[in-house]
Formats: C-alpha cells, structure tokens, sequence
C-alpha cells in the first residue's frame, strides 16, 4: 500500500520549532513518491519513551502500509529494529528519509531524562536536588575537558 503515516518527534519543548521543517520535508518526500498521506503525527516527548501517545496510537493503526520518519531516532532512541520487525510482520514498511544519525542537542536531553528518570527511582522526593548536582556536575566536567582540548 502506498498509504503512509508521517511521523515527527522532538524530545522538548525547546526544540518545537522543528517538528513544523520535520513535517514539511516528509510531505516533500511522500509527494515525490506518489504516496497517499493517511495521517501527520506531530509529538513532543522522549525519543526513550516507550509509551508515547501519538506514537500508539500510530501502532494501533491499520490504514497505512508505511510510516515515515526523518530519521531513525525520530522513531526511537533504542530498539529500532524491533519496532521495524513487529511492522513488517503487519505489512507496515518503516522508512526513514535520512539514515545518518542525527547528532544534536536532543541526545542530550535524552540523557537528561534518563537521569531524572533514574534519580526518581533511586532517589524519591529528594530527586530534584540529586539530579540538578549531577547535572552540574556533568556540565563542569565537559567544560573542564573542553579547555583542555
């Protein structure tokens, strides 16, 4: 089926501005394919986040043969392929329009989330003091490894 699914992600808020240019550049691709557009997905959320509600609501879906991405860490930080396995076996195809990891400012706040995440568990109430001291502590640890480059 050429029936597809556009999908855009950012990780936060911050980054918001971009989930619009996502958009635009996957109705450029699904055009220049002759692809049908089902359905735009717009989400703010972790890309570790595995419960994300558009995302689901995508996977409870059986209307489209191909859900596009901009790349892969739209879809997910981990655990790609078997997301791609479980589509395929429901004749879904996952495609991504540029396979190069995208590298920028977001795996950071991905790493940001696991932390916070992690602290809740090990830390309770005290979380929010525990994450922001290691957070500075990340934070002057690359700036001390920057100044000795």
């Amino acid at each position: 089926s050429n029936k597809v699914i556009l999908y855009a992600r950012v990780s936060s808020t911050n980054n918001e501005a971009s989930l619009d240019g996502q958009i635009e550049r996957l109705r450029n691709y699904a055009a220049a394919k002759g692809y049908e557009i089902v359905a735009e997905y717009k989400e703010i959320d972790s890309g570790l986040n595995d419960n994300r509600k558009y995302f689901n609501q995508i996977l409870n879906r059986d209307d489209y043969g191909i859900l596009l991405a901009e790349h892969k860490d739209r879809i997910t930080r981990f655990g790609y392929h078997y997301i791609e396995n479980l589509l395929n076996r429901l004749n879904i195809k996952l495609e991504v329009i540029n396979n190069t990891e995208n590298k920028d400012k977001e795996i950071v706040d991905d790493f940001i989330s696991i932390i916070t995440s992690f602290c809740g568990k090990i830390y309770g109430s005290k979380r929010k003091a525990k994450t922001e001291k290691i957070i500075k502590e990340l934070n002057e640890e690359e700036t001390s490894q920057m100044e000795k480059l």
